[in-house]
C-alpha cells in the first residue's frame, strides 16, 4: 500500500489531483485508515496509469471514467498505445538532444526546423481517442451522463451497489433459479436506464469482469458477503443462456 504523497511522487500527480479524483468517483483508494489516510494498493496504481494515459490524450475526466468502467475498455490496447505514444516522445527527445549537441560541438551550421514537429504524434493521438469514442455503449454513455453531477453519479453507484447487495442473501439457490434469474434482470435494467444499453452480451462481459478484477471483486463482496461477485458471475452467466430467465411481471 501507499500513502497518497508517495503516489503524487511516483505519478507526478499532485495531492489535490488525486483527491479530486476520489472525490468524482474516477480513482478510489484501496483504503482509507480512521485516521482517514488514503492508502493505494497496485489495482488503484493500475488504474491511476489509464487515467493519466487517457489525459495525454486530451480526454475530459468524465469521459475518462466513462471509458474505464465500461466492460468494453480494452486494457491490452491502452498499453499499447500508451506505450507507442511514450516510443514517439522518446524518438523526438532524441532528435531533439542531437541537435543540441550538434550545435554545442559544431555551430549551427544548416537551419533545421523538422526535428521540433510533433505533428505526427498528434495524428497518433488523435487516432487512439477516436478509437476510444467509438463504440455504441460509451457513446452512450457519454449522452446520458453529459448533464449529471458527481453527486448525481455518485447516487448513482449507490443504488447500483444496492443492487448487487440484493444478491447475496440469494447465494444459496441455483445460478439459474428464477429468483435470481429475477435479480439479474433488475441489475440489466438498471445499468441499462442509467448508463448504457446493457445487451445480454455486455451483461457477459460485465458478469466475467466481476470476477476477473480484484477491485470489482472486493467491492461487491463487501457489499453482498464473500463469493457474492462468483456468484453474480454464475447468475449472469445462467440468464444469458436462457436458463431461469424470467418472465415480465
Amino acid at each position: 500500500m501507499m500513502t497518497v504523497h508517495q503516489v503524487s511522487e511516483l505519478a507526478g500527480v499532485s495531492i489535490r489531483a488525486l483527491h479530486h479524483y476520489d472525490r468524482i468517483g474516477l480513482l478510489a483508494p484501496a483504503k482509507v485508515t480512521e485516521a482517514g489516510y488514503r492508502l493505494y494498493d497496485d489495482t488503484a496504481l493500475e488504474r491511476l496509469q489509464y487515467i493519466l494515459l487517457f489525459k495525454e490524450l486530451e480526454f475530459p475526466l468524465k469521459e475518462i471514467k466513462g471509458i474505464l468502467d465500461s466492460p468494453s475498455f480494452d486494457r491490452n490496447l491502452a498499453m499499447e498505445q500508451q506505450i507507442r505514444l511514450l516510443e514517439m516522445k522518446k524518438e523526438h527527445l532524441e532528435k531533439l538532444i542531437g541537435l543540441a549537441r550538434g550545435i554545442k560541438t559544431t555551430g549551427v551550421r544548416k537551419l533545421d526546423f523538422t526535428v521540433f514537429d510533433t505533428q505526427k504524434m498528434k495524428d497518433y493521438a488523435r487516432q487512439a481517442k477516436e478509437s476510444w469514442g467509438e463504440t455504441p455503449a460509451y457513446r452512450e454513455y457519454q449522452q446520458k451522463a453529459a448533464h449529471r453531477s458527481p453527486e448525481e453519479e455518485r447516487q448513482l453507484g449507490i443504488g447500483l451497489m444496492g443492487i448487487v447487495a440484493e444478491f447475496g442473501p440469494l447465494k444459496e439457490l441455483d445460478p439459474g433459479d428464477e429468483a435470481v434469474g429475477v435479480q439479474v434482470k433488475k441489475l440489466q435494467d438498471y445499468i441499462s436506464g442509467h448508463y448504457y444499453t446493457c445487451s445480454n452480451e455486455i451483461l457477459s462481459s460485465l458478469g466475467q469482469m466481476y470476477t476477473g478484477d480484484y477491485r470489482f471483486t472486493e467491492n461487491i463482496d463487501r457489499a453482498g458477503g464473500p463469493g457474492t461477485a462468483a456468484f453474480i458471475h454464475r447468475a449472469i452467466q445462467a440468464y444469458c443462456q436462457g436458463a431461469g430467465t424470467p418472465t415480465s411481471p
